[in-house]
């Protein structure tokens, strides 16, 4: 059996977290994909739902009042579970075809990696996006250095986030034994509450990630009080969400998981 007192795992999101910084990916693809519909959404109506298997995020995005009304102006209907399969099957290509210009490893990334393989801390991955999208991704991120011990994609499972499904793949995988040995790093709220259900320690991204939503150019023209302002109201959802602790991003993790395992030596569980 593994050290029960020893960190174990660290189970990191995709876009947003480890890769593409704002997680811009998905939000033009999500946007181009209504118009085609003749439906009007917003990259904030878009960014809502983030974070959830694609096809769940797309129902949660027809069930929002403004774009339910609008398809039943359009179509003479409220949207069905067959549009919202339609609209997955189309959403896939076009995703597929943009992702690798937002394929660039957010900063620290390779840092934080070297660090994690020095301890002998596995990584694990899980992600919203489904395979196809992946299989595009993986190559692009190997190529920059990126190379996680395990994917677990939605759709992979009869359930995506919140559900913990994804994270007992990854424990199955890795060979995780206790749950509270591992942790979760994530930039949206159902990946932090994925985390919570299955019982791990949770690290909540901010800047990097889908709650700023924005570039890394975008970001650095920013002042600083508006920096502190987009930083401060990001922070604040990831803590509603449940998150244990709260960061930038990613290369400001290793004095957490310091801090977490001292925590599980002592004996406590998040």
């Amino acid at each position: 059996m593994k050290n029960k007192y020893k960190l174990s795992a660290v189970v990191f999101d995709w876009a947003g977290t480890t890769i593409d910084f704002g997680s811009c990916a998905p939000m033009g693809a999500f946007v181009k994909l209504f118009d085609k519909f003749d439906i009007q959404l917003t990259i904030e109506q878009a960014r809502t739902p983030m974070g959830m298997a694609k096809l769940d995020h797309i129902k949660a995005l027809l069930a929002l009042p403004a774009i339910n009304q609008q398809w039943q102006q359009r179509y003479g209907h409220p949207p069905t579970d067959d549009d919202a399969t339609h609209l997955y099957d189309v959403f896939t290509p076009m995703n597929m075809a943009i992702i690798g210009d937002f394929a660039q490893l957010v900063p620290g990334t390779l840092e934080l990696i070297g660090e994690l393989r020095k301890r002998n801390i596995k990584i694990g991955s899980t992600t919203g996006y489904n395979r196809p999208i992946m299989e595009k991704l993986l190559p692009l991120a190997a190529n920059a250095g990126y190379m996680p011990d395990n994917l677990v994609c939605a759709g992979d499972l009869s359930q995506g986030r919140p559900s913990p499904l994804m994270m007992y793949r990854t424990f199955a995988d890795l060979g995780i034994c206790y749950p509270y040995t591992a942790v979760k790093v994530d930039d949206t709220g159902v990946g932090i509450k994925e985390g919570l259900n299955a019982g791990t320690w949770t690290v909540g991204v901010t800047i990097s990630g889908n709650e700023v939503g924005l570039s890394l150019d975008e970001w650095q023209a920013l002042s600083p009080e508006q920096q502190k302002k987009r930083r401060h109201e990001a922070a604040k959802k990831m803590k509603a969400a449940g998150a244990h602790y709260v960061i930038d991003t990613i290369a400001d993790l290793p004095p957490v998981l310091d801090e977490i395992e001292k925590r599980i030596l002592e004996g406590e569980r998040p």
